[in-house]
């Protein structure tokens, strides 16, 4: 199958709340970008993280292999450094590939939980 999408995409809005209504792994808190590689190669993908004050981290490297979706969730990266809590961020998505992604946020701080999701921004 041909691949679609695009090889960079853009989330400009990101926050982990630190804090969760529930203790079950689905009720936490959490951000997550969903990633679709239609294509017969594999998708090696690359996201940095950027804050409002102080430098990008990353890159924080992941496969989604080729005709398979990956969702990751922002909380569970870890090396170079986890995500800080309570704190603005955004992300760029890169892949060597074309891929599609996607971004989800559950909020749970309260009992009425909100679920927000967008289209990255795709950038070339």
């Amino acid at each position: 199958m041909e691949p679609l999408g695009r090889r960079r995409w853009i989330i400009a809005e990101g926050y982990i709340p630190s804090e969760s209504t529930g203790f079950d792994a689905a009720m936490i808190s959490h951000e997550t970008v969903c990633l679709l590689n239609t294509g017969d190669e594999d998708a090696h993908v690359r996201l940095t993280i950027f804050f409002a004050d102080r430098e990008p981290v990353g890159p924080y490297c992941v496969t989604v292999p080729a005709r398979r979706t990956r969702h990751l969730r922002f909380n569970a990266l870890e090396a170079p450094m986890r995500i800080p809590r309570d704190t603005d961020y955004s992300s760029l998505i890169e892949s060597d590939v074309p891929i599609v992604a996607q971004h989800t946020r559950l909020d749970s701080r309260q009992p009425p939980h909100a679920v927000l999701t967008t289209m990255a921004f795709p950038v070339d």
